[in-house]
């Protein structure tokens, strides 16, 4: 079968940077086309956007110098404050009955009034309970006013939204079934850049997804800070450095390696702490979604060396690494599985 190119471009906006990928489907998820864009402090601020007309400049220059991109988007988003439920209802066949239970229920369920949210729901599937088979569905609400600034920004940029999506649901898709392991096995995915977004999935089901805190972009402001760098510069070094070599085979300032490594070292134990304290808390709960065999890590932080091996031990998880086929490694090829995710609407 000849390749088939998908329409929309996954655009992943993050506080760290914005990732674009056009995607091939031929049994398997590759990257035809790939671009990437740094973006200012402050732009984007915990995964919302803040300066509309500065994403806007990013993205017109994005595509002005990527004309291969197509202008058709769907855009991924996450952030602290999106709300993701798992809803119990009777087994309801009729979408629009279903529709109209789901939107009665949320009105308790989201913190915020449902006038200003923007909501969407996906059915999962029936499960047996002490009070009779209910039908499990995952709802998502998210503010209006952050979505609408997601779409002013792109559209003022001349892109064509047609979709907004979370972030998880797209590295959900990039990567569930893709590194041999049983297509139900329940994994905990990670993407670590200008934050960490984390999700579980139960095979191709993502039945929990919360954004934790910072993640290497908050390293990368604290290498700054403290050997006064540009942020740029902070970001090579952690890269330089990594967490594999020691650092008296390493080239470079001996007090940025020494302050780089610690950073790495104290980031990465932080990060997995949030990690472990937000899968608790979430199971003990009554949460869905425990007992996860492995972890798979996206984002800039999989292109550290030794991150995933030392993020694995704090977790006491197996770690792998995500790349989606295809994805160019010379802008860092663990940055587009998001996006490429954002470009297919189910999992291949």
């Amino acid at each position: 079968m000849a390749k088939r190119t998908p329409a929309y471009v996954g655009l992943e906006i993050e506080p760290s940077g914005v990732h674009a990928a056009n995607v091939t489907l031929n049994g398997s998820l590759s990257v035809k086309t790939a671009a990437t864009a740094a973006l200012e402090a402050g732009v984007v601020r915990d995964g919302e956007v803040t300066d509309v007309e500065a994403l806007s400049g990013v993205l017109r220059t994005l595509w002005a110098e990527n004309k291969d991109l197509p202008k058709r988007v769907r855009i991924g988003i996450a952030n602290q404050k999106i709300v993701v439920r798992v809803l119990e209802l009777p087994p309801i066949a009729e979408p629009k009955e279903l529709a109209a239970a789901v939107r009665f229920q949320a009105a308790d369920e989201i913190p915020m009034p449902i006038d200003a949210a923007v909501l969407d729901f996906q059915a999962l599937d029936v499960v047996d309970t002490p009070n009779g088979p209910r039908q499990r569905v995952m709802l998502v609400a998210a503010r209006r006013d952050m979505v609408d600034r997601v779409l002013l920004a792109a559209r003022n940029a001349g892109l064509r939204v047609e979709g907004i999506d979370l972030a998880a649901f797209g590295m959900v898709r990039a990567f569930a079934g893709t590194d041999g392991h049983a297509l139900d096995d329940t994994v905990l995915y990670l993407s670590i850049g200008g934050l960490t977004n984390l999700a579980v999935a139960q095979g191709t089901t993502c039945t929990f997804t919360r954004v934790v805190g910072g993640g290497i972009e908050a390293l990368a402001v604290e290498l700054a800070e403290r050997r006064g760098l540009t942020l740029e510069h902070a970001r090579g070094w952690l890269t330089h450095v990594g967490l594999d070599t020691p650092l008296e085979e390493i080239d470079g300032d001996e007090l940025i390696l020494e302050e780089a490594r610690t950073v790495l070292v104290d980031g990465v134990r932080r990060i997995a702490g949030e990690v472990r304290n937000t899968v608790d808390f979430h199971l003990s709960q009554g949460g869905q979604g425990g007992g996860a065999t492995r972890c798979v890590l996206t984002g800039a932080a999989a292109s550290v060396p030794g991150f995933a091996a030392a993020l694995g031990r704090d977790l006491a998880l197996p770690v792998v690494v995500g790349t989606v086929a295809g994805a160019p490694e010379a802008l860092g090829a663990q940055r587009f599985g998001v996006a490429a995710g954002l470009a297919v609407e189910a999992a291949v």
